[in-house]
């Protein structure tokens, strides 16, 4: 496969879940992929060599997409070794689910610095190495359709997303470079494990509203990224994919 041959792609938080699956699928399509994580140094390069066992190109390279500097870092490591950038996955994201009575400056800012500000970091830095076909494509979430109780400051940060991701497309636009977003339902990841969610009532009631009668897997979601990443998707700009089976 070589839809994207020649490209080179930086992903986001990618050293585990979703951002792990996009940056082999990537690969696979012949991107040269950067996978950025933020703690799992290990994570990222088991990624790496995955890609490499099957005969793409990859580098894990550190940093906080939250930091100004690390942003920029992350950007500029990526151009440095291999050459350009042609698209940027804005992956990296957190989540935390509390009542609005919970609700701390701790909570709200640690999202949104990560979900938000993380995200216009990098893109801000990107968009000087970025050309004309290049593609951004952000990870939004479907909560902002289905809009579950006790996320205020979660869905707060995906509607974000969204609203970002318009603004960017026409910013953006007369540059030749496309602003799209995926937005996945529940997928199953090891953070997901983690949270509890797997197995939980609250899955079951997701599955029984999903027509495609089951969750998301990491793969679902990357087919949809490189789909955007590839000149397929040359006339998409300024779209939210809803990518949940369905669900509604």
């Amino acid at each position: 496969m070589s839809k994207l041959k020649g490209k080179v792609a930086l992903v986001t938080g990618a050293s585990k879940g979703i951002g792990a699956a996009i940056a082999k699928a990537l690969a696979a399509e012949g991107a040269s992929v950067v996978v950025n994580y933020a703690s799992s140094k290990a994570g990222a390069e088991a990624v790496v060599a995955e890609i490499a066992k099957a005969g793409g190109k990859a580098a894990a390279v550190g940093g906080d997409v939250s930091k100004a500097a690390d942003a920029k870092a992350i950007v500029d490591a990526a151009v440095g070794q291999f050459g350009r950038l042609d698209v940027l996955v804005n992956n990296s994201g957190v989540y935390e689910f509390g009542a609005i009575e919970d609700i701390t400056e701790e909570h709200f800012h640690k999202q949104f610095n990560v979900n938000v500000l993380g995200l216009l970091l990098t893109t801000q830095a990107a968009t000087k190495h970025l050309g004309e076909g290049a593609s951004i494509i952000n990870i939004g979430s479907l909560v902002t359709r289905v809009v579950p109780t006790a996320s205020a400051v979660y869905s707060g940060t995906k509607g974000a997303v969204d609203a970002i991701t318009g603004v960017l497309s026409r910013e953006l636009g007369p540059r030749k470079i496309r602003v799209n977003a995926v937005n996945p339902g529940m997928v199953e990841t090891e953070g997901t494990h983690t949270a509890g969610f797997i197995g939980s009532d609250f899955q079951a009631q997701l599955v029984e509203q999903t027509p495609l009668g089951r969750i998301g897997q990491p793969n679902d979601i990357a087919s949809i990224v490189t789909f955007l990443a590839s000149d397929d998707s040359y006339w998409l700009t300024g779209e939210h994919l809803f990518a949940g089976g369905g669900m509604r």
